[in-house]
């Protein structure tokens, strides 16, 4: 059984705009690719890591306001930017061990979704950033 859990309720800021009052799910993936060095008279295949290439997934509200959500990401779609997400919106400024903050510096939005509408529901979307270089800070 766990030791230590948290209720998530991460922050998330986006070009420096704090979007975490828009966001109802964050991913962070750390993922380095797996290269195979399998070599002759091996029994068992053996792999190490090539690339890396991490990715932050974030679902939104969709808001049409000044410095919500449509009017932070619609002008990063095809360029990079930096993408802060923490266990703690309080975390965004003042990480700590407990309380880590990981940021993607020089990710790429490739797509946005301008309208993603239902009769009757909240305006979702759900963006990814790919790519950069991932930092944990933890103080």
């Amino acid at each position: 059984m766990a030791s230590a859990t948290y209720l998530s309720n991460p922050g998330v800021l986006i070009n420096s705009v704090n979007l975490t009052d828009m966001c109802t799910s964050a991913t962070v993936r750390n993922r380095a690719e797996a290269l195979e060095s399998t070599a002759f008279g091996s029994t068992s295949r053996s792999y190490v890591a090539g690339l890396f290439d991490q990715e932050i997934v974030l679902d939104l509200y969709m808001s049409y306001a000044a410095t919500e959500t449509y009017a932070t990401l619609a002008a990063l779609v095809g360029t990079v930017t930096t993408v802060k997400v923490a266990t703690t919106d309080a975390a965004l400024t003042t990480a700590s061990a407990t309380a880590p903050r990981f940021e993607l510096v020089g990710t790429y939005l490739e797509e946005l979704p301008v309208i993603d509408a239902t009769l009757g529901e909240l305006s979702t979307i759900s963006i990814t950033f790919r790519g950069g270089v991932l930092s944990t800070i933890v103080s």
